[in-house]
């Protein structure tokens, strides 16, 4: 695309021509340029220039033949010579100047009207006012519109009499009345002339299309591609120009139009293909594809630019179908094919440029439904590799045009005096040039050849192919194509084969070689593979060089897969034949019987005692394919010293049969190794190998043949076995036409033999006990004892590991915000191992202690047989939760050697962690003493209910501790502590009882037991809340409980937080009081207190409803009022009728500014009646 001229390869700008006033010409070109869309300017000094835009006769007559369809300048003499506006650029002094002046004007517009009426060119007067005492004469102002014959809103005023000023002129001016009636933009003047001039520039040309008034096919391209040209402007500067019709619309950017003009000429262009014989034959073709190349291009852009992908894409199906026929003469193929390359070059920079605008590959394909579109035709790695490949047949016919050529050495300078004459695709003979004009001389089709190969020959294609196949191999790698890449990546190193860049070559055949292999393409594979022996030969390479020698004679190819010898690289066709020579070939090199004298193999390609030859055959190398090794144990497991099978397959894919001197077979455990030695050779003197202590067995026979699997089976013991090859079958010998055999004769053993066997450990004795007793109670320290007892091996070095595991796998950590009271971040706890034997301890610096929260480690001391060693795990639960103790124990019987055979032994038992107690606590008032708290008359959400407690009046705390195990417990102690804190402090909680422990020692809970303990509260400050504490509670397993007189007793401490209480000042109070029991007969005084707390008089109703035990004497329903901070006492006599529990006659306080009642419970309303005076 860079090859095309700037004229076509840049957008068409408008030009107009401003004359006059050189000292203005740079301001109004920057304006001019600076606005959207541009404007070009042609500043002519004064109007003697003016005939510069004049246009020539044009020599002979109407039916005159065209020369040629397209002329070369066309382009560019309608950018920068032919304008399509004059802007005259007059000073106001010559306007409204004396006489003289005024003629002197009038005579240059006249020359000036002269010159551009033979263009149709359109004119705008600009009068420029110097001064602000120019005063323009309204009379002279109508003369000049009337002598110039324009409208008067192309005649402007143009004020220049400050920078400001030009600078206002240049963007808006104001007219004068006999000039233009409203105001409007400078710019926007010249851009109204432009649109009319190449309007009326195209509808002339289609005119003359429409009514045919020419008798030539080439005039009717010619005026398409004009016309085309003035319909498009100022599209993106990727745009490129490529027609004469076309030309025009391109210019007034009517898109539309544009692409119809230039399909137009495209298609009579091909029409006049074979019809015309003004020119020899071969020159003829060759402008007829050069003019169609750039109709093409400016079809192809306006289609991608306009976002119409898909028609872009079929449109250069289009085309290239059209013209990839039409080869013409025999002797310039090479170029038909370089054309060719260009067009898919040219299509993919354009493709690449809009690639951004394309949609997803599926949209795009659904859309064409009646067209076979593949997802590569939208992919510029697809046209670049096309472009590659035509270039390639292109170097192909040039060189054998040069070779057939006759007249090459006759025409060594035939193209220094061939230049490219004035028409589109036409070329001629420079006779002489002068300044003024160029003579050219007609080439002949003989001629031209000459001049086309011998500017064939400046060129070496290679590079260029090179750098084609590089863009396309790198898109496609970023596609992941990766068989596309490898394709091009595999042209590429051909190509650098080629031009003998070895290290290059090198690197792109390794690429494509490997994608090759993994997925078998076995004739890709011997073409590549030839090449990169070739490269290894001549790099000298010896390694390399057998690699690939012996690779090729082992693929499955036959003669059946030959294709043409220039296809196949260096090492021609594949068959059966040639992997027999290459074999040979290479087994000489090795052995040094080569058929070749000495003197023929290359220095760097000897084997010599000093640079032996090592190959290497792993699980991916390629070699695989020349030598399968299998490995299959007969068992799986074998204890230690046992022996076990073991059998060794090998396979060969080479041609001819050969012999091994020696096989080692090396394990992972070096005292296994052994050798086998060919009884019937001799090993040679670089396979010979001193002394040492591994066995050597003897093979009657180590020959491989081809696809035969070659099997020897020897014993092997206490050796984990890995085979250094696998039997998984590589990419090649799949679905070839061979005998498939095994590697084992056992079927069985061949797909179930294993490539290692496990060596078992020696039955351990040792006995591990781990004794639990269940369960564990949160808080305590739970101990878990373990015994290990020597029956019958040694105990060296040994470990012992414990594990704390979650037996759902839920993990043993606790988030501390969910587990408030727990020590530390976890549920379960190993807190040390205790109980050790001190007389046993480990001695020296390999002691091992290691105690972490679930994992603890710790060295065994020394045991001989029938000796025992215990301890005991110490371990704490923070939270109920189950949790499997793992106990592993890991000795050597023989000796302490770090290295020696390790014995295991395993224990596991699961244990139940459980909460020991239930704490529960009830808030009451004292007896027959009532406070009216508010809180509890107005209704409040369960969620928010919190106890309330009267404020400096006593309450009573009850707190229960309920046994949750199945074991007995021993409460040692029940306290309830206060928090440290404001809040905590204001209230003091006391013991109902003054001792903490009965003398009879800790009460015995039993399992499902309730012990209670009531306290006393007293909130002692006003505020809203009170924290009552934490209840401390201390118990203890009761078999571990010995007898009250043992002083050390200790116990489990559980802590329980108690919740906030809401702390209220009770407006009324009432209290009951009468004696504690009552004898039958005798009266008694029964009190109702009550006490009004607030400052102000409450008002109170009681009533009293008599008991059918009781004669009453008093007020049983009255209204008082009780003042404020004082108490009112309501007496009643009662005298008892019946003997035993009775009820008290029943007693409502009512509270009216509160609304709340009070009602005595059934409970205080009850006393004991003696029917005598009791005796205490």
């Amino acid at each position: 695309m860079e090859k095309y001229p700037e004229d076509l390869r840049t957008p068409p700008v408008p030009l107009i021509a401003v004359v006059g006033c050189t000292e203005l010409h740079s301001s109004i070109s920057g304006h001019l340029h600076s606005q959207k869309p541009p404007i070009n300017t042609l500043a002519l000094p004064d109007f003697s220039k003016i005939s510069v835009i004049g246009k020539a006769p044009k020599p002979g007559g109407p039916d005159t033949p065209p020369v040629g369809i397209l002329r070369r300048d066309w382009l560019l003499k309608h950018r920068t010579k032919i304008p399509a506006v004059v802007a005259a650029l007059i000073p106001s002094e010559q306007v409204s100047g004396d006489p003289a002046q005024w003629l002197g004007l009038c005579t240059l517009l006249d020359q000036l009207k002269a010159v551009i009426r033979t263009r149709n060119i359109k004119l705008v007067i600009v009068v420029v006012q110097s001064s602000s005492e120019d005063n323009m004469n309204d009379d002279r102002m109508i003369a000049l519109r009337k002598r110039v014959e324009v409208d008067s809103k192309y005649i402007v005023n143009f004020s220049v009499r400050d920078s400001s000023e030009v600078k206002q002129s240049l963007n808006r001016h104001d007219s004068q009345p006999t000039c233009s009636s409203c105001p409007c933009l400078l710019g926007a003047v010249f851009s109204e002339l432009v649109n009319i001039y190449y309007r009326e520039e195209g509808r002339r040309v289609k005119t003359r299309i429409e009514k045919r008034t020419f008798s030539y096919a080439e005039l009717a391209v010619r005026y398409c591609f004009k016309t085309s040209a003035l319909e498009e402007l100022f599209l993106v500067p990727a745009l490129k120009f490529a027609g004469m019709v076309a030309v025009y619309a391109e210019f007034r950017r009517d898109w539309v139009e544009a692409l119809k003009f230039y399909e137009d000429a495209y298609h009579a262009l091909r029409e006049m293909v074979g019809t015309s014989t003004r020119l020899p034959a071969i020159q003829r073709l060759v402008e007829i594809k050069t003019l169609a190349e750039q109709l093409h291009f400016k079809i192809s852009t306006l289609l991608l630019h306009g976002g119409k992908i898909i028609e872009a894409v079929l449109w250069f199906r289009q085309h290239c179908a059209a013209y990839k026929r039409l080869i013409g003469a025999a002797e310039v193929t090479f170029l038909h094919w370089e054309w060719i390359s260009r067009q898919f070059l040219v299509f993919t920079e354009l493709l690449e440029t809009s690639s951004k605008n394309i949609p997803g590959f599926s949209s795009i394909v659904l859309d064409v439904t009646d067209k076979a579109l593949t997802e590569w035709e939208l992919q510029p790695a697809y046209y670049y590799q096309l472009a590659s490949h035509y270039l390639k047949e292109k170097r192909s016919c040039l060189e054998l045009a040069i070779s057939m050529s006759e007249l090459f050495s006759q025409g060594e300078n035939a193209g220094e005096s061939v230049v490219a004459s004035g028409y589109v695709g036409q070329f001629a003979r420079l006779l002489e040039q002068s300044p003024d004009e160029a003579i050219l001389q007609p080439l002949t089709d003989e001629d031209f050849v000459r001049y086309a190969i011998a500017e064939g020959k400046r060129f070496q294609d290679s590079f260029e192919i090179i750098a084609l196949l590089k863009k396309s191999y790198e898109i496609y790698t970023g596609l992941k194509a990766l068989r596309m890449a490898s394709d091009c990546g595999f042209q590429m190193a051909k190509e650098y084969f080629s031009l003998g860049e070895i290290k290059n070559a090198k690197q792109y055949f390794n690429y494509a070689v490997s994608l090759y292999r993994c997925e078998g393409w076995t004739t890709l594979l011997w073409e590549i593979l030839g090449y990169l022996r070739e490269c290894s030969r001549q790099d000298g390479s010896l390694k390399e060089f057998v690699e690939y020698s012996l690779e090729m004679a082992a693929l499955p190819v036959s003669s059946g897969d030959s294709v043409a010898f220039k296809q196949c690289g260096p090492a021609g066709p594949p068959s059966f034949q040639k992997r027999e020579i290459i074999h040979k070939e290479v087994v000489g090199l090795v052995t040094g019987e080569s058929d070749l004298p000495s003197s023929d193999v290359p220095k760097n390609l000897r084997i010599t005692g000093e640079s032996p030859l090592h190959l290497e055959i792993d699980l991916v190398s390629p070699l695989r394919v020349v030598l399968l090794a299998s490995v299959a144990f007969h068992e799986q497991a074998v204890k230690p010293d046992m022996p076990a099978q073991i059998t060794l397959s090998l396979l060969s894919h080479l041609p001819a049969p050969f012999e091994i001197d020696e096989l080692e077979v090396q394990f992972n455990q070096s005292e296994c190794n052994f050798t086998i030695q060919n009884s019937h050779r001799t090993p040679s003197a670089v396979n010979s190998t001193s002394e040492d202590s591994h066995r050597v067995e003897s093979a009657p026979a180590l020959a491989l043949f081809t696809d035969k699997w070659l099997r020897l089976t020897y014993d092997v013991k206490s050796c984990r076995a890995e085979s250094p090859a696998s039997m998984e079958d590589p990419p090649l010998w799949k679905f070839e036409e061979h005998v498939e055999s095994l590697p084992t004769k056992d079927p069985a053993l061949s797909f179930s033999g294993q490539k290692a066997i496990q060596v078992e450990e020696p039955d351990p004795q040792v006995d591990l006990s781990v004794d639990a007793m269940g369960p564990a109670l949160v808080g305590e320290i739970f101990v878990v004892p373990v015994t290990i007892t020597s029956k019958g091996h040694s105990l060296h070095s040994g470990e012992l590991k414990i594990n704390l595991v979650d037996p759902k796998g839920a993990g043993l950590a606790s988030p501390r915000e969910i587990e408030p009271y727990a020590t530390g971040s976890h549920h379960v706890e190993l807190l040390g191992i205790s109980g050790l034997d001190e007389e046993r301890a480990v001695e020296g610096s390999d002691t091992i202690r290691k105690i972490q929260h679930s994992f603890g480690l710790m060295s065994i001391p020394f045991l001989n047989d029938w000796e025992s060693w215990s301890c005991q795990l110490e371990i704490k639960w923070h939270r109920p939760k189950p949790v499997m103790i793992f106990v592993s124990v890991s000795y050597s019987p023989q000796s302490d050697d770090s290295s020696a055979v390790k014995v295991h032994v395993h224990r596991s038992v699961q244990i139940e962690g459980k909460s020991p107690v239930f704490i529960s606590h009830q808030v009451l008032l004292p007896f027959r003493h009532d406070s009216l708290l508010l809180s509890r008359v107005k209704p409040i959400a369960e969620a928010e209910k919190l106890p309330s407690l009267p404020l400096n009046e006593t309450s009573i705390l009850v707190v229960s501790a309920k046994n949750c195990t199945e074991v007995p417990l021993r409460i040692l102690s029940m306290t309830i502590e206060g928090d440290d804190n404001a809040l905590g402090s204001s209230c003091t909680v006391r013991s109902a009882s003054n001792q903490h422990m009965d003398t009879a020692g800790p009460n015995l809970l039993v399992p499902g037991e309730e012990h209670k303990k009531a306290f006393s509260i007293i909130p002692i400050t006003k505020t809203s809340k009170v924290r009552m504490g934490t209840v401390c509670l201390t118990w203890m397993r009761d078999s571990e409980y010995l007898s009250p007189a043992d002083s050390d007793v200790s116990g489990v401490l559980t802590k329980h937080r108690l919740p906030d209480a809401n702390v209220e000042l009770s407006p009324v109070i009432v209290s009951l009081e009468c004696p504690p029991h009552a004898v039958l007969g005798e009266p008694f005084t029964y009190f109702i207190k009550i006490q009004n707390q607030t400052e102000l008089l409450q008002e109170i109703k009681y009533s009293l409803v008599d008991s059918h035990g009781f004669v009453s004497s008093g007020s049983h329903i009255d209204t008082v009022s009780v003042l404020p901070k004082s108490e009112h006492v309501l007496s009643y006599k009662l005298v008892p009728l019946a003997s035993g529990p009775q009820h008290l006659p029943k007693v409502t306080v009512t509270a009216a500014r509160f609304s709340a009642s009070f009602q005595s419970s059934v409970t205080a309303s009850t006393i004991f009646v003696f029917p005598a005076e009791p005796q205490f």
